[in-house]
């Protein structure tokens, strides 16, 4: 069966304008990731699930900011380009990209500890809130991914009927010096003009299609891991044992990431001669590898079964 092409939508990276300075929907997605985490947060506090108070709340958010940002960037340089680590001023330039999911959890992790050492709370009663509140920020930033056209999938079928061609592709940037000069951050009026000009659909024959796998990591790792907790919250919040959702959590992501990278294309900086696609272990991409240590660190969480001190949270008892 033939299906029509689905065109890559082009929409703007760039929400609007305040004088010299461009605020993108990636940064929008991050700041809409936090105020939800944040209501998720007081409702947890008000659900008496979380020993917290709303001012901890709104200190705690702060944390969070400052430990995906910094786990995040350093994260990215470790990982994926160990480079930045000589260039120091280039780890500062979030705005220009680079954020490891990996990193920013282990920056969460950090920060988490921290405050719940200084709150004096279960940090594993915590987890289990940040947990719950994590999977829309993944949501919408793995949305703001597909908008930025980065992070695109690997070849796809011509049969699959969402695949779809990015103007970030390697190919599309050789067949138009206008994209080629744009970058992978400017891409979008060189793209809006070749497809006015009738000139993209001139060369998209030649451009790869591939897996919208931005889109892909939305619908699981944010939309199903988050339904999932959810549910289990909604019928079990009174009986968890503290870290159950924490550790479901960290399991169900890494399965989702780990079977998305067979369709994600892995990052450049790791293609070789021996490994042309990109993959640093046999078939496995980074993400793979770091996703199968996380899982490890999630199934210790569920089989952690701590003190008296982190028993489950009784909703008719303060805490």
């Amino acid at each position: 069966m033939v299906f029509a092409e689905i065109v890559f939508p082009g929409w703007n990276p760039v929400a609007l304008h305040l004088g010299p300075l461009a605020i993108r929907w990636y940064g929008l997605a991050y700041l809409a990731g936090f105020l939800i985490a944040g209501a998720l947060l007081d409702r947890m506090v008000r659900d008496k699930f979380l020993p917290l108070t709303t001012a901890a709340v709104s200190d705690l958010v702060g944390w969070l900011v400052a430990g995906v940002l910094v786990g995040g960037r350093l994260g990215y340089a470790l990982f994926y380009d160990p480079r930045m680590f000589l260039r120091p001023l280039d780890l500062i330039k979030v705005w220009e990209g680079g954020l490891s999911f990996h990193g920013g959890l282990i920056g969460v992790l950090v920060a988490s500890v921290l405050f719940a050492r200084r709150r004096k709370v279960s940090w594993r009663r915590l987890a289990d809130g940040l947990a719950l509140a994590a999977p829309a920020g993944i949501f919408l930033v793995r949305l703001a991914n597909f908008v930025n056209g980065e992070l695109f999938g690997r070849l796809a079928p011509a049969s699959l009927p969402w695949a779809m061609r990015f103007p970030t592709d390697p190919a599309a940037q050789e067949l138009s010096p206008d994209l080629a000069r744009a970058g992978g951050m400017n891409w979008h009026d060189a793209y809006a003009a070749l497809r006015a000009s009738g000139a993209w659909a001139a060369i998209a024959a030649h451009i790869p299609l591939r897996h919208p796998s931005q889109l892909y990591e939305a619908a699981l790792e944010g939309l199903t891991v988050g339904a999932v907790l959810w549910w289990v919250y909604a019928r079990r919040r009174t009986t968890l044992r503290p870290g159950t959702l924490a550790g479901l959590f960290v399991v169900l992501y890494a399965a989702a990431r780990f079977l998305i990278e067979f369709t994600r294309q892995p990052d450049a900086q790791f293609v070789t001669a021996a490994h042309p696609l990109g993959t640093v272990l046999g078939p496995f991409s980074m993400g793979q590898m770091l996703s199968l240590l996380l899982a490890v660190f999630g199934a210790a969480l569920l089989a952690w079964r701590g003190s008296d001190a982190d028993r489950p949270a009784r909703p008719d008892l303060p805490l």
